[in-house]
Order: structure tokens, then C-alpha cells, then sequence
């Protein structure tokens, strides 16, 4: 058999000697350190094995060796106490009851109980100490750790007691001032984190860990502005929802991401409310294959539906979502289904056959510049698919339909836009009737959705530069995919049927920063290595996108980060007919009439060129590759 210093038999072992050497030393202490009686000689003698197997089994049972030395804390100095004097009780009674103590001192009891409890904690903490502190010095990266706080203690804590973790802490930094000069885990809280550069030159420092998973947005972005001024690489903790029930080591450290500048403090959703409502249901995904769509299907799994229908005319993509989930989830019901919205004998099949309870439209066109000379393809697949979706599931008597809107539908200045406003408004309307209750969800951009800037921001880095970005000041709002998929859900839930939903996307941001940030945490420098380029406006972009227009005024929900806006309702005759022309018109093939007609069916819609443009220079054909850096 293999000796191991650390196993529990020797731990076991090393414990019952340190009995027996507490039993005689508290004799030897009895006795002023000098020669022990013969009489007391000859008890300690008898005695001493039924003290050893008495603690002993003391030991095991109170559960001394579930525990790691290298690992040795608080509860485990409280455990050491508790066998202690449990086991000083049952030696003072089974001696009592044998002999009445006969033979042994009052004082000797004490003694023992003390001597014992130094003898089983001292090693142990002094081999955590040994291991943590001695044997560290030898290798890893000299690490400094920005936040003392109950995230940086338990990341320190973890690097210390690996042995090859990689990683050396030498100190923190902490905005805290009541932490400075203090240590947390024998580490120096050297100063604020706004001196951070001046310390990483001083310290020697080699790689900056963040442990703030609970930041905000605006938080992390300060840090991390710091942390590209030391130019020595950082890595973060994921955020507090990454690690709410995980536990904080050096496994979850990873590089920085865009995401963790632009996201937001984390949802709190009513997940027991969202499951309550969607358990058991048959549920369907139009557009499932996509970025939205996809992630929307990655979460419904959480909530146990009866069926997952996935509805996507994309064979690759609805191929890709389907293999994934039977991996992830195979106990999921789920059936994927090739089809286009606007084929209304296909979604009718699909409908008819698979019952569902309830539809997420999220099939739709939405990269705006290609569209502005597509508009009979925006029309036919925003406005005229959702019309066949919407009337199926009326005629099928589904329960609930939520559509997917985008902020780009608030005072349109694209097609793109125009068609999802059109949407809105049709789901709005057929809602007043009895029968299906119909909601409507509006956001904005969503990180690393198919064709958004993220993504093709990142493919310029990659190729050397430069990345485009339209204009200077132009500005959008953001969200995480999975962000987004959990508010259109909670939608569902809050919805009573006509409302539109406006989710809260905090603060927009500057696409010329996100291409900064971007590229310096590529590693790259701004202008040296990666040039930023600045194309001009396209036909329908805004420089700023708005959420709502300025007769919806927004109300509470009373459901966190989800807002409502209040409907604007519009004669049922007139947008009846502008619907049915829009059809014929896409059925002629007639651009010119579908932009007419859309245009009526949307008032607020203006397609209008911005003015410090010229037409000329906002076609130039050398610039289209950037046409979708700022979605």
C-alpha cells in the first residue's frame, strides 16, 4: 500500500499519538515539569489506551477527517473543540463510573483539553500556512487582485492553496477605503484601483485579475480603461449571474469580453411565475434558427414544455439548433419544422398538426441597409409573414402570440423599421378581437446576433483593420441575446394581450467606442495597429435609435427592467385595406407602390437622406462592406 502524508489513515494516526502525548504531558504540567509519582506513573500506563480509544472514536464520529489540512479554517477549529470536550466528557464519566477518578489530579483534565486542542490545530494550520505561504514563492505570475471584497478573497484563497494555479497574488487594490493597508488572506490592500498602473510598475506586476462580479456597466468600463493603461493582460470573474451558484476560483477567470463592458446589472426574473406559465405548453418558435430565436429555444427548454415546434426557412440553421438541443435537453419533445412565414400552407400544416399553446414570431429580415433595395423582400417577410402567422394561429384558436419588434420601428427611417412598426400595428389591432391574445416585445441591438456589428467588428480585427464605423457620434442601444430571450418570456407572462413591451436597454453607447474597446481587447492599439474609419450614414440609419415614440408614454410593470407602452390603436378599416393593397402590391412585384402604401399604413415613417450627405457619397460603391457596422 502506497504512504500518503495527507490520507485520513495517517491524519487518524498522527491524531491518537498527539492523545497520548496531551494525556502524559498534562500529568508532566500536573507535576511542575519535573519527575511524575510512580503511583501516577502506573495509572497513566493503564490508563492511556482507554483515553486513546475513547477520543478516538470521538474523532471519527464528530467528523475530524472530512476535511483537508492544506484546506483548515474556522469550522474546523470549531470541530477540534467540540471532540475535544466531548471527548474530556466521556473519559471524566467512564473514570468516574470505573473508579470515581481515582488517581486522577482535577487539574489534570484541563490541562489535557488544552494541550490536546494545541496539539491537533497547530499542525494543521501550520501546514496550511506552510503550503499557502512557503511553498508558493517558487513559481506563477505575479498577480494583483482588483477588489478585496468576498470575490477577491476567495479567488486569492484558491491560487494560494493551488499549487500550480499559474498565478502569484501579491496585492490587492480596492476603491474601499476602510480595506486600505489591510490584508486579506496575509495580501496587502495596496491603494484605489485609480492608481492600479502606478502599482502594476512598482509591484513588478504580470497579469491583473478583476474579481467584481457584482460591477455595473459603467463600473467595469471604468476599470477596465484602467487596466489598458498598465499593458500587462487582465482577466475578470464572470459576472454576478455567471456565479451565483458556482464557486469563485481561478476556473472561472477568462479574458475580458465586450460583453462585460456593455452589459448590465443582472435580471432578476419571476422564473417560478415564467414556469408556471409555459410548463406543459406546446410551444412554437418561428425564425427558431436564428440568433433570437435560437437562444429563445435554448431557454424554453428551462421551463419543461410538452412540445418545442422550431419554424425556420433556414435549412442550415434550423438543422444546427435542432442537433444542439437533442444534445443539451434530450428529454425536450421538440420538432423542427422547414417553412416559410409567409407561406401560409406551410404554417397552416405546421399549426394544424402540432397544436401549439403558444408563438414567438421571431422570424423576421432586419439588417437595415440591404433592405432599403429589397422592400418587396422586407414587406413579404415582416409585414405579409407575420399577417399568415397572426391569422393562422387565430383560425388554430392559439392561446397567445408574441411578436418581436426592434427599436428601429419607432419613428422609422428605413424599410426595415417601417415593416416591423407594420407588424406592431397588425398584432395591435387583430388583439381587440376574441380569441388570441397578441403582445408585442421592442428592443434593440443584441450582442453577436447574425450580421450585427460585434461580429463584424471582430472579422476587421482579425483581417488588420480598418473597422468601419459610420459616423462618429452615432449611437445604439444594447443587450445580451440571452438578456433579451429571458425579458421576451417574462413579456409573455406580464402580457394581457395588446400591449407593447419596451425592454429597459439602459444607456446607449457609442459605436466609436465599442470599435476602440474592441480592438484593445484584441491586444491591438487604436490608430498604430487597427485604424478606425469613418464611412458616413446610409439611406435610412439614424444616428440615434429611440425605444418608444413620444405618444407611448412608458409605464411600470411591475416586472424588473420591462416596460410598457401605451398602444396606439388605429381605425381598423383603414389599416385593413392599406394591409390587403400592401399584399397585391407584393403580388405585382411593385416597389414603388409597396413604398407608397407602407408609408400610409406607418405615417411617421420618412426615408429621408441626412443632409450633411450628398446621395452621391452615401451610395459610393467602394464603401458598402460597411454597410452593416452600425445595425
Amino acid at each position: 500500500m502506497r504512504f500518503k502524508f495527507r490520507s485520513r489513515t495517517t491524519i487518524f494516526i498522527h491524531d491518537l499519538a498527539m492523545v497520548a502525548v496531551a494525556w502524559f504531558g498534562a500529568y508532566w504540567l500536573r507535576f511542575n515539569l519535573d519527575v511524575i509519582p510512580d503511583r501516577f506513573q502506573r495509572d497513566i500506563e493503564q490508563d492511556i489506551l482507554y483515553v486513546v480509544a475513547i477520543q478516538g472514536v470521538v474523532f471519527w464520529f464528530l467528523g475530524l477527517y472530512r476535511g483537508v489540512w492544506r484546506f483548515s479554517s474556522m469550522p474546523d477549529l470549531i470541530r477540534i473543540t467540540k471532540a475535544v470536550l466531548l471527548g474530556i466528557g466521556l473519559i471524566a464519566l467512564s473514570f468516574f463510573l470505573y473508579n470515581r477518578l481515582d488517581g486522577v489530579p482535577r487539574a489534570v483534565l484541563p490541562l489535557y483539553g488544552f494541550l490536546l486542542l494545541l496539539l491537533l490545530s497547530v499542525p494543521r494550520f501550520f501546514y496550511r500556512y506552510w503550503k499557502e505561504n512557503i511553498l508558493m514563492e517558487r513559481e506563477g505570475k505575479r498577480a494583483l487582485i482588483i477588489g478585496a471584497g468576498s470575490a477577491g478573497e476567495m479567488l486569492a484563497r484558491d491560487l494560494l492553496g493551488e499549487v500550480n494555479s499559474g498565478y502569484v497574488p501579491v496585492a490587492f487594490v480596492d476603491d474601499d477605503r476602510h480595506k486600505r493597508k489591510r490584508e486579506v488572506r496575509g495580501i496587502r490592500v495596496v491603494g484605489e484601483i485609480e492608481r492600479l498602473p502606478a502599482f502594476v510598475k512598482k509591484l513588478d506586476i504580470e497579469v491583473v485579475l478583476i474579481a467584481i462580479p457584482s460591477a455595473t456597466d459603467s463600473q467595469m468600463r471604468r476599470i477596465i480603461e484602467i487596466c489598458e493603461l498598465c499593458e500587462v493582460p487582465f482577466q475578470t470573474l464572470p459576472s454576478v449571474k455567471d456565479v451565483l451558484s458556482g464557486r469563485i476560483s481561478r476556473g472561472n477567470l477568462r479574458d475580458v469580453s465586450i460583453e462585460d463592458i456593455l452589459g448590465r446589472e443582472p435580471i432578476h426574473l419571476d422564473w417560478r411565475l415564467i414556469a408556471e406559465n409555459l410548463n406543459g405548453k406546446s410551444i412554437m418558435v418561428t425564425g427558431g434558427g436564428g440568433s433570437i430565436g435560437s437562444e429563445l429555444c435554448k431557454q424554453l427548454t428551462r421551463v419543461n414544455p410538452a412540445r418545442l415546434v422550431i419554424f425556420d426557412q433556414s435549412e442550415f440553421n434550423l438543422y444546427k439548433i435542432d442537433a444542439e438541443l437533442k444534445a443539451l435537453h434530450p428529454e425536450v419533445k421538440l420538432k423542427a419544422v422547414l417553412g416559410d412565414v409567409a407561406d401560409r400552407l406551410s404554417v397552416r400544416r405546421a399549426i394544424q398538426e402540432l397544436k401549439p399553446d403558444v408563438i414567438f414570431h421571431a422570424a423576421a429580415y432586419k439588417h437595415v441597409p440591404l433592405l432599403e433595395n429589397q422592400i418587396r423582400e422586407a414587406v413579404h417577410n415582416n409585414v405579409i409573414g407575420t399577417k399568415t402567422v397572426a391569422e393562422e394561429a387565430m383560425m388554430a384558436g392559439i392561446e397567445r402570440f408574441v411578436l418581436i419588434s426592434t427599436d428601429k420601428a419607432v419613428n422609422p427611417t428605413n424599410v426595415m423599421g417601417a415593416t416591423k412598426r407594420a407588424a406592431e400595428i397588425l398584432c395591435q389591432n387583430l388583439n381587440s378581437r376574441d380569441g388570441t391574445r397578441f403582445m408585442t416585445v421592442r428592443f434593440g441591438n443584441v450582442l453577436d446576433s447574425a450580421g450585427s456589428v460585434v461580429p463584424l467588428f471582430r472579422a476587421q480585427i482579425k483581417a488588420g483593420g480598418p473597422v468601419t464605423v459610420t459616423h462618429p457620434d452615432i449611437t445604439r442601444y444594447f443587450m445580451t441575446i440571452p438578456e433579451a430571450c429571458q425579458l421576451i418570456m417574462q413579456a409573455e407572462v406580464a402580457g394581457k394581450g395588446g400591449e407593447v413591451f419596451v425592454l429597459d436597454m439602459g444607456e446607449p453607447i457609442k459605436i466609436a467606442y465599442l470599435a476602440e474597446q474592441m480592438i484593445r481587447l484584441s491586444g491591438k492599439r487604436v490608430g498604430d495597429d487597427i485604424e478606425i474609419k469613418y464611412v458616413g450614414l446610409r439611406p435610412g440609419e439614424k444616428l440615434h435609435e429611440e425605444l418608444f415614440h413620444e405618444h407611448e408614454q412608458l409605464r411600470s410593470t411591475g416586472y424588473e427592467k420591462l416596460l410598457l407602452a401605451n398602444a396606439r390603436l388605429y381605425d381598423e378599416i383603414q389599416w385593413k385595406t392599406q394591409i390587403e393593397k400592401l399584399v397585391q402590391a407584393c403580388r405585382q412585384d411593385n416597389d414603388t407602390e409597396i413604398l407608397r402604401i407602407l408609408q400610409n399604413l406607418v405615417p411617421e415613417y420618412r426615408a429621408d437622406v441626412p443632409e450633411y450627405q450628398t446621395k452621391e457619397e452615401v451610395l459610393a460603391p467602394d464603401l458598402m462592406p460597411a454597410n452593416l457596422a452600425n445595425l
